[in-house]
Order: structure tokens, then C-alpha cells, then sequence
């Protein structure tokens, strides 16, 4: 991704001021970052002004009404740090971990026992293959069209993305056509975006990383709710706690 209608912003002025294709650049960048948004319209309202105010307390500090030069090039620093995944590599197990190692820091989900517990979850979620599968894998495509009342919007990726709608946000947020071909989200680059920013945003079941590991608790059998409920939820607490000790 890449900001090219905000560049066009030389002086200070309120956000409100800002036309519908800047301001749905904001709201496209904001909701990268994992700030709240709702609707990429081009629109000001309570979910965009909040998303900046927290982003400008977050991580650039000034008058939440105002952006900028200098909070612009705040946002491009920070989109450098995710755009950096034509750099990772996936061939191995090894190539995996270390992608994701990057990403979770990238996207500020960094701590040892975060980025442990995504692991863990990719480890058990593709069957300790460390590769995008699909819903079932085991099973035919033809079994998927006759039992997923979603098909062909079954899970896919390193964590199961599911639903027309969830295939809808990330077509938005990352320009990618994953509407009119679901098997991108098996893209390696795909996944890795979609599996950490779900994390980060409680994009999956609207529980977030940091509701269950922050600096405050480790709680890696509950953490389990940011993707499936209780599933597996010891299994992978156990699957964590070993990635931590190398971590």
C-alpha cells in the first residue's frame, strides 16, 4: 500500500478538510495500523476522527484535529515496516516463523509471548505444515460446496478467513480481489497480512491478541478466543509455551 492523495497535504489542517479520496486513504492506512474505522468512505465521522485521535496519542503527538507533513510521513514509516513482505521468504518452516516474526512486530503485536502464541496458532491451524491450507484440506472440493454454507468463502490462509463479508474487508484493505478469487487468501503474502492484522484488530471473532497477552497477562489457553472459541485452546497453550522457551 502506498499514500499518494495525502502527499498531496504541504500545510496543517483539519482532518474535516480533507477530500473523500484523501480521507479514504486515512481511513484505509488508520485501518492497517488496526485503528477502528468501520466503512472506508471518505467520510468524517466519530469512527474516523477517534481512529486519528488515537493514532495521533498512539504514536505522534499533536492536535488530534490536525494532520499534517510531518504526521504524514509518520504513516509512510510506518507502512514501510508491513510493506517490507516482498523481502520474506516462505520456502521453509524456518522462512515461515521468521516471516512472521517480522510481521508481528511490524504490525506492533512484538512481544516474545505474542509473536509465540501466533506461531503456535499457525502450527496447529495448518497442521503443523506451516503452509496456507484450506477449510478441510483433507477433504474434496466437492465436499466443501455440498457442507460449508459459506462456500466458496470457506476458511483459507494460515488462520481460517471465513464469511463473504471478512473476504469483503480485506479485498478493501489490501487491494486485493479476494472476493472474485478466494484462493488468494492462500497466497503466502496474503495470509501473513490477514493472519497477523486479524490478531492485532480481533478481526476473526472481535477479540484481540492484546485482550489476552499484554504486559499485564500471559494467558495463552484463553487467547484461543481471538480465532475459535476454546478449540484446541490447550494444545496450543502448550504448542506457545515451547515456542517462548526460544524465543
Amino acid at each position: 500500500m502506498k499514500i499518494n492523495k495525502l502527499l498531496t497535504v504541504t500545510q496543517p489542517k483539519p482532518i474535516c478538510e480533507l477530500d473523500k479520496d484523501q480521507l479514504k486513504e486515512l481511513q484505509l492506512t488508520l485501518t492497517w495500523f488496526g485503528y477502528p474505522i468501520g466503512d472506508i468512505d471518505g467520510l468524517i465521522g466519530p469512527k474516523t476522527r477517534n481512529a486519528w485521535a488515537e493514532f495521533k496519542t498512539d504514536v505522534y503527538e499533536g492536535n488530534p484535529e490536525l494532520i499534517g507533513p510531518k504526521s504524514i510521513a509518520v504513516l509512510i514509516e510506518k507502512l514501510e515496516k508491513i510493506n517490507n513482505v516482498d523481502d520474506y521468504k516462505f520456502d521453509t518452516e524456518e522462512d515461515v516463523i521468521e516471516s512472521i516474526k517480522f510481521e508481528c512486530k511490524a504490525q506492533d503485536i512484538g512481544s516474545p509471548e505474542q509473536i509465540a502464541y501466533v506461531l503456535a496458532t499457525v502450527k496447529w491451524e495448518t497442521a503443523h505444515t506451516f503452509k496456507p491450507v484450506k477449510e478441510a484440506f483433507w477433504l474434496s472440493e466437492e465436499w466443501r460446496k455440498m457442507h460449508l454454507k459459506y462456500y466458496p468463502y470457506y476458511g483459507r490462509g494460515y488462520v481460517q478467513l471465513t464469511w463473504v463479508t471478512n473476504y469483503k474487508k480485506y479485498t478493501q484493505i489490501m487491494g486485493v480481489d479476494l472476493v472474485n478469487d478466494p484462493d488468494l487468501a492462500l497466497n503466502p503474502k496474503n495470509a501473513l497480512f490477514i493472519l497477523v492484522h486479524g490478531f492485532k484488530t480481533g478481526a476473526f471473532t472481535g477479540k484481540k491478541i492484546t485482550d489476552f497477552i499484554n504486559s499485564y497477562v500471559t494467558d495463552f489457553y484463553n487467547a484461543r478466543r481471538c480465532i475459535n472459541g476454546l478449540d484446541g485452546a490447550d494444545n496450543i497453550k502448550k504448542i506457545a509455551e515451547n515456542f517462548l522457551k526460544n524465543l
